[in-house]
């Protein structure tokens, strides 16, 4: 009998980001195939009916991903709770797993969020290739490996040498197994309009996101210097941009004087698949960062038509989605821009069932149960 344990080095309680939603839906789904404790820091906040136990056994301080404390913590808490089996969630924790690994017999399961060496690099950061020598230890070292889409299992089958039976994707997913009706979607829309005073004949448009991480800077940027300025040169084009998201730069303080310019900036909502719901276009003018993004699959998932940068569209096939995804060439602002005109003049509410049979999180998780359930004790 499997019994899992899963090892987060930071907060996934309550999931609000997407790499928070990313591990916690996960291990929601995951937990109905076999037992899942979730071993993390002492900040998480879980609800009082998790599918999943968690133990905060980990402080919150930067100097945790070192303490060799914690080796001798989990290895008596893996006796106590007969573990067979470790998922570590990132590779950060490598060296306290491998460990485990070793003095406890566990099968080792590393489950990546992105190629964090990549990640690291597309935003300027200078050890990426420290990272990158320990990513590829801990990638070898694992029994088997999650990526999160095909490029980055790719990249790390040639970069890494990893054998190509021990890696599978395992993508991020939607507890949506259809997607929302007509109805459903015009009552949100009516209501967000309502709320932030938006005439309903208004195409509403939604960016979301950590507005301080650079990736996401970068896309706003995008959006209000280069792409908005060519929707505004369309007069017969009646649009809003709802912007919604956490930590704005300080330098766009002043964006809600832009409402003119047609955009409003909503701040971080705790209901956004409200949001989502209510939205005629998503838009991901994202360029950088690594894996999935998570709020392109949200969004089509909730019946949104969606146009993206190229980069931001890695690890969803267009050709699942029913045409609701238009994939620009990453830069190109023009085309950007018509791309979001042309899904204007045929928005769809529907999106095919493949596209559900690829994200819908149960389907996930279980694809995972059986390759875990396929390493021999």
């Amino acid at each position: 009998m499997i019994r899992a344990a899963s090892l987060v080095s930071y907060q996934i309680t309550p999931p609000k980001m997407g790499g928070q939603k990313s591990i916690y839906f996960f291990l929601k789904y995951f937990s109905r195939y076999c037992d899942v404790i979730c071993y993390t820091t002492k900040n998480n906040i879980p609800a009082n009916n998790e599918s999943f136990l968690i133990k905060k056994i980990l402080n919150n301080h930067k100097l945790r991903y070192v303490n060799p404390i914690y080796f001798f913590k989990l290895k008596k808490e893996f006796k106590k709770d007969n573990i067979t089996h470790l998922i570590l969630e990132q590779p950060y924790y490598g060296w306290l797993a491998i460990l485990i690994k070793k003095t406890r017999g566990v099968k080792l399961i590393l489950h990546s969020q992105n190629i964090e060496a990549m990640r690291f690099r597309s935003t300027g950061k200078w050890w990426w290739r420290i990272m990158s020598w320990y990513e590829g230890l801990v990638h070898r070292a694992a029994d088997l490996n999650f990526f999160i889409t095909d490029e980055d299992m790719n990249y790390s089958l040639h970069k890494y040498g990893l054998k190509k039976e021990n890696c599978t994707v395992i993508t991020y997913g939607t507890e949506r197994d259809k997607s929302p009706s007509k109805h459903e979607k015009e009552a949100a829309k009516k209501e967000i309009c309502r709320q932030h005073g938006i005439s309903e004949e208004n195409f509403l448009l939604l960016f979301n996101g950590t507005l301080d991480y650079p990736p996401n800077k970068k896309g706003l940027d995008y959006i209000l210097h280069e792409i908005n300025p060519l929707l505004l040169q369309q007069p017969t084009f009646k649009y809003t941009i709802v912007i919604c998201g956490s930590r704005l730069p300080s330098e766009y303080n002043n964006l809600n004087d832009h409402k003119e310019r047609n955009i409003l900036y909503a701040g971080f909502v705790n209901d956004i698949d409200n949001y989502f719901m209510a939205t005629d276009i998503f838009i991901n003018p994202v360029v950088d960062g690594g894996g999935i993004k998570t709020k392109l699959v949200e969004a089509l998932a909730a019946g949104c038509s969606a146009v993206s940068f190229s980069n931001g569209a890695i690890g969803v096939p267009a050709a699942i989605t029913g045409n609701k995804l238009r994939i620009v060439a990453d830069h190109e602002v023009k085309a950007f821009a018509d791309g979001i005109i042309q899904s204007a003049s045929s928005v769809k509410y529907d999106i095919p069932a493949e596209f559900f049979d690829h994200f819908y999180w149960d389907k996930i998780a279980k694809k995972a149960f059986q390759q875990v359930n396929s390493l021999v004790i």
